[in-house]
């Protein structure tokens, strides 16, 4: 089933992304991680994919292990930057084998000491290579802080017209904290006539050094009050496990009040904070 049609009933949706391992020696616990996620049934589930493409294997045999298991819905993820045309369309080619319908088209990081190819310079135009090989459902990423790249929030607004102009379905934002971000993010997206379904991007911070990697990465602000949360619990295990799975659901539930019905949570292959959130939110999820 395309993913576009599912965020089309009109109800609200909760998803979990997972990621494959970095070595064949974690494949089977991590395998078991997701088939942990994915028994929660959730509305679809997405698999990341390594930079440059180290763990594209592991990308197809756990997506197709989740959907043929669980009969969960999958969005495996594919990254360009670092990857040749030939690569891409080798990828392609394997998506279309496995079955798959959907597809998350990212530019994707450059692997530490690697280098680009020329092939794709932005990830507008893999959605526009994917989309002439195929009738699938693209997925494409938003950055409602601004890409950390991008020095003007105007300019990457542009930059998103472009790859939704390009062929993507629907929009999945990077984790934030701070939910009046994502709802002036939303104001300027309609601003630039872009109205496609965008999914809220929520990262449960279970542990004090996993905040520091997620703002370096993404680059996104930190609300004082969160920042008073992990000062407050951060070199308490459970404790700030406990208050990260807490601030996602409340985050969640403000998003759901203010008709954002679509949420994607970055689970971190945790099946045990993927169900809190979700129970948290049992009954909501029926409304």
């Amino acid at each position: 089933m395309k993913i576009i049609d599912i965020l089309n009933q009109d109800q609200i949706t909760l998803s979990f992304e997972v990621f494959p391992p970095k070595k064949i020696e974690k494949y089977d616990s991590v395998q078991a991680a997701t088939e942990g996620v994915a028994a929660l049934h959730p509305s679809f589930m997405s698999v990341t994919y390594g930079a440059g493409g180290g763990t594209s294997e592991f990308t197809l045999n756990i997506a197709k292990n989740i959907r043929d298991k669980y009969g969960v819905e999958v969005l495996p993820h594919l990254t360009c930057v670092s990857s040749t045309k030939a690569r891409v369309h080798e990828m392609i080619q394997k998506f279309k084998e496995y079955g798959f319908e959907n597809v998350m088209a990212l530019r994707g990081d450059i692997p530490e000491g690697g280098a680009p190819y020329d092939d794709y310079h932005y990830a507008s135009e893999l959605v526009a290579d994917i989309k002439s090989q195929g009738d699938f459902c693209i997925g494409g990423a938003c950055y409602p802080d601004g890409h950390v790249e991008c020095a003007h929030k105007d300019d990457d607004i542009r930059n998103l017209k472009r790859k939704v102009d390009a062929g993507v379905d629907f929009l999945t934002t990077q984790m934030f904290f701070d939910n009046a971000e994502f709802f002036n993010f939303l104001y300027r997206l309609r601003e630039q006539d872009i109205r496609v379904p965008v999914l809220a991007g929520i990262m449960p911070i279970t542990n004090q050094k996993q905040l520091g990697r997620s703002v370096a990465l993404s680059g996104t602000t930190v609300p004082t009050r969160f920042k008073e949360i992990v000062d407050k619990f951060g070199e308490h295990l459970e404790a700030m496990k406990q208050a990260g799975i807490i601030y996602a659901t409340e985050q969640i539930i403000d998003l759901i009040a203010n008709d954002v019905k679509h949420i994607h949570v970055y689970s971190m292959n945790k099946p045990d904070v993927a169900e809190a959130i979700q129970r948290n939110l049992s009954e909501i999820l029926k409304i």
